[in-house]
């Protein structure tokens, strides 16, 4: 069932705020990590949503992979949306990890490209 505008709402606000504290923490913990984002359509939540986290580099995204670190970016993931009461979220299909160079790369640096 679709949330009402009043709802989706309140979920956006919530998730805004829960990320950035998983933001802040990933910042504090994983070198060349830089910042997060996340896409969703309320019509289709919560299948639709996903949570971006972006690397300065793509070699530093890379060294965080095989170090195992996005096993840490779905935790901090999963604390952030429990902490934003946002339901069962499938976190295997909704985590998502870039990097600015990347992004410069394949879309001359325009994430909202990149991301729609």
């Amino acid at each position: 069932m679709p949330l009402t505008p009043r709802e989706a709402t309140r979920l956006e606000r919530r998730l805004v705020a829960t990320l950035t504290d998983a933001c802040e923490t990933a910042k504090a913990e994983i070198p060349g990590f830089e910042w997060l984002t996340h896409t969703v359509d309320y019509a289709t939540f919560p299948q639709s949503l996903r949570v971006i986290w972006v690397f300065d580099t793509r070699a530093s995204k890379d060294q965080a992979l095989a170090a195992g670190t996005d096993q840490r970016l779905r935790e901090l993931t999963g604390i952030a949306l429990a902490a934003a009461e946002a339901g069962a979220v499938r976190l295997d299909r909704c985590v998502r990890v870039d990097s600015e160079e990347e992004c410069r790369l394949q879309h001359g640096g325009d994430w909202r490209v990149r991301l729609g």
